[in-house]
């Protein structure tokens, strides 16, 4: 089982500097697009903010994600499949530059392999991929919905300013606005394998303690009760956080160039103002969602409807609605589709591997 868990570790921080390089398009797609920076600034100043955030955030998406199914129907190989499914779809979308949400996969994954662990659907805990659902919904309308606003109030407040001076103050602010939702991103993605981990480390404590094997130091943590009964990790490792923040950083600077095509010029043309107003609508909606509510809000859906948002003001033919559509579906797909491959995943391990 320690073979197992180290394995999962790895799997989990592979999982991380995949989400980074394939979610860098969410924080570096419409500066690179507006040439505020060159691809290569672009990834480092983002990957930079990835990291800084390690000292922002708290671990409420970590907990939530961590409870995606009841604890007593995972084990280590329901974590395993979960993980080999999620990297499999995160790697399929980038090829065909689909920018899916590395959240949901993540998340779907982990909810089919303990479904098929389980052989019930009731393992899944219901309200938390309900609000995970529910802001599949949300999280790109409310994007769309702030950055409309905030590119309205700008143009209208704007509109006597010379365009070139304009133009330059708005090439600045991008480096501000970028800088801030590459925050949002470290702090809300990097959160899910830091659950994942966390809830590893969790199910090899009680696997030692039933068989009468000494928790290492490093794997230990605590499951803390308040006084509501709600229950959350305490004393994780400082290690696993850290980690996972410096792996999505090192993702970011691989850059999903693929992707930042679809994002920075497919759905709308984006210019310094408009690149502005997406990235601080997106920045709102992240904040706001992950770390006000601690739910697991998707980066890329987050960003596209923003960029939708600022097409919108132009005129509604500004957006292509087709790429749009074919991205929608992508969204929808992912969590069932994750979910089925972890289950058959899990029913492979579990027909060649000698512990079942």
């Amino acid at each position: 089982m320690f073979t197992l868990l180290v394995i999962i570790i790895i799997l989990g921080l592979t999982f991380d500097l995949i989400n980074g390089f394939h979610d860098s398009a969410n924080s570096i797609a419409t500066v690179v697009s507006t040439k505020v920076l060159t691809p290569f600034q672009a990834v480092v100043w983002a990957a930079l903010f990835n990291f800084v955030a390690f000292w922002i955030f708290d671990l409420k998406v970590a907990n939530f994600v961590a409870k995606t199914v009841h604890a007593d129907s995972i084990n280590l190989y329901v974590i395993f499949a979960g993980l080999i499914a999620a990297i499999a779809w995160n790697l399929l979308t980038w090829w065909f530059g689909i920018p899916s949400s590395s959240s949901h996969t993540l998340i779907g994954g982990f909810a089919g392999a303990a479904v098929a662990h389980a052989h019930s659907f009731s393992v899944i805990n219901q309200k938390v991929i309900f609000d995970i659902v529910k802001f599949i919904v949300l999280a790109p309308f409310i994007g769309m919905f702030i950055a409309f606003i905030i590119t309205v109030l700008i143009v209208n407040l704007c509109r006597k300013a010379n365009p070139y001076h304009a133009d330059k103050w708005f090439r600045r602010l991008q480096l501000v606005s970028s800088a801030a939702f590459s925050l949002g991103h470290g702090g809300s993605d990097s959160q899910k394998v830091i659950g994942i981990i966390t809830a590893a480390m969790v199910v090899y404590g009680a696997w030692c303690i039933q068989h009468g094997h000494p928790i290492p130091d490093w794997a230990h943590i605590q499951e803390i009760v308040d006084a509501h009964g709600k229950s959350t990790y305490g004393h994780v490792p400082q290690w696993i956080p850290i980690t996972c923040y410096i792996c999505i950083a090192c993702g970011t600077m691989m850059g999903g160039w693929r992707i930042v095509k679809t994002m920075g010029t497919k759905i709308t043309k984006v210019t310094p103002l408009e690149g502005v107003a997406a990235e601080t609508a997106g920045a709102i909606t992240l904040y706001g969602v992950s770390q006000g509510l601690g739910i697991p809000v998707s980066t890329t859906h987050t960003i596209a409807g923003s960029i939708m948002g600022v097409g919108m003001t132009k005129r509604l033919s500004a957006v292509r609605w087709g790429i749009s559509i074919n991205l929608l579906w992508a969204w929808i797909l992912t969590i069932p589709v994750s979910g089925l491959f972890a289950a058959l995943v899990y029913y492979i391990i579990k027909l060649i591997s000698p512990a079942f």
